[in-house]
């Protein structure tokens, strides 16, 4: 059971603040629920607490989880890339490990996203979705190892600096 000022990770949603539990009538039965304000955005969530574990969530990483999913983006070994893939396909996938409430799912889009950036220019739709994945790791991270999220999206660039180099120097060589 989560207790209120917990902080709290609701899937594709990020880290939120439980800010009371309470119990509402709802369809004429009593039900008690877990109000927690997502911090990113300021939207406040009912979550019926005998729901929480089955809708993903739960509570922020450690800081040994967030050096576990640092490592594992660092492994590159599990990389499937782009492979002519269709994209509808790519993005039903990505969308729902976003969702997840294991962050090392949410992990793995970011990782291919940046990898697949390296050999072609990402749609839209693949920017958005790194954009989210990147916000969503780089939130929790920051609350586990209690650093600056700026701080903590520095460091993890910083894992795939040749690459993200690598594609500036090819962007800047196109340029001329």
């Amino acid at each position: 059971m989560f207790s209120v000022d917990e902080l709290v990770v609701y899937p594709a949603q990020g880290v939120g603040k439980v800010e009371r539990i309470e119990t509402q009538e709802i369809g004429g039965v009593a039900t008690e629920l877990i109000i927690v304000r997502i911090l990113s955005n300021n939207v406040t969530l009912m979550v019926p607490v005998r729901n929480a574990r089955n809708v993903g969530l739960r509570g922020v990483y450690t800081p040994e989880q967030a050096d576990e999913i640092r490592a594992y983006l660092q492994d590159r070994s599990d990389f499937t890339g782009y492979s002519g893939q269709n994209w509808n396909r790519r993005y039903r996938e990505y969308s729902e490990k976003l969702k997840s409430s294991n962050l090392r799912d949410v992990a793995y889009v970011l990782k291919e996203l940046i990898l697949i950036g390296k050999d072609k220019e990402l749609s839209f739709g693949e920017r958005r979705l790194l954009e989210q994945a990147m916000g969503l790791i780089s939130l929790e991270l920051s609350f586990a190892l209690g650093q600056e999220q700026t701080e903590v999206k520095r460091s993890i660039e910083a894992l795939f600096a040749d690459i993200l180099h690598a594609k500036a120097d090819e962007d800047e060589l196109e340029g001329d």
